[in-house]
């Protein structure tokens, strides 16, 4: 039952990641991999406050596994920005691919941080 928890996750990930990326692809051109940089960032913040969240409240296994391992794990896409990344690089792109670079890692940095910090901050409240 625990892996069916996760594959409907995952499932439910992977659909977000498509519909995330095709509506920042068309909102904005397609020159920047913004959309992967937004799916990355907005992952990483949710795994911060969802990994504070499971590690203050007695929340049932299969929850943690369904969002952490599941939807998340779907959600992010780091094989896919590594991808752009190099294709970026190949094609010259090479401000581009850098600014990628620093961005993706930094700024999900960041927001695994602030996720943590909102999470923190959301338990206070609710006590």
């Amino acid at each position: 039952m625990h892996l069916i928890y996760i594959a409907i996750g995952g499932s439910l990930g992977a659909v977000a990641r498509y519909i995330v990326s095709k509506v920042i692809h068309n909102i904005y051109a397609p020159i920047f991999p913004l959309g992967t940089l937004f799916i990355n960032a907005s992952g990483s913040f949710l795994i911060g406050f969802l990994f504070f969240l499971f590690d203050n409240l007695m929340l049932p296994d299969n929850l943690r596994s369904f969002l952490l391992i599941g939807f998340l794990g779907a959600y992010t896409t780091f094989s896919t920005y590594s991808l752009e990344t190099i294709n970026l690089i190949r094609d010259g792109e090479f401000k581009a691919g850098f600014l990628n670079i620093f961005l993706s890692n930094i700024l999900c940095l960041l927001m695994v941080i602030a996720g943590m910090i909102t999470s923190r901050l959301f338990f206070k409240v609710l006590r």
